[in-house]
């Protein structure tokens, strides 16, 4: 297995965190009273229990770095998550930052934020520095 890092974010209820992150195409490959982990591909995320967890107050996120950003936004967008600025849950639309980032964000039920992030213009702002 090679190296790698996941995301640790809260959860306020398992069962209904995994019901949220199946349409967005993630499946259990762990789960117990614990700890849960979700993966959707390559791509991994990991839950612990925060019941008393605020969702509005919530300051925890992660960064999901992906080569293909459009489809991953396709994907997302077929969940049917809204994309009211003030809802959680929630999803933005990709844009381009003016320093070159281009992302969409998710945010999930329990008030987490994820970044979601083109590779390929990531690369691109590292090649020019």
């Amino acid at each position: 297995m090679p190296d790698r890092i996941t995301a640790n974010l809260p959860a306020i209820n398992f069962d209904a965190t995994e019901a949220f992150y199946a349409p967005l195409g993630f499946t259990a490959s762990w789960k117990d009273s614990g700890w849960m982990i979700l993966r959707r591909g390559s791509l991994e995320l990991e839950f612990f229990p925060f019941p008393d967890l605020d969702p509005f107050q919530s300051s925890f996120s992660a960064c999901i770095r992906v080569d293909d950003l459009d489809a991953l936004y396709a994907d997302f967008s077929r969940a049917g998550v809204t994309n009211d600025r003030c809802a959680i849950p929630r999803l933005t639309p990709p844009l381009t930052e003016p320093f070159g980032l281009r992302l969409f964000a998710l945010i999930d039920l329990n008030g987490s934020l994820l970044r979601c992030i083109d590779n390929k213009a990531t690369e691109r702002l590292t090649q020019r520095t």
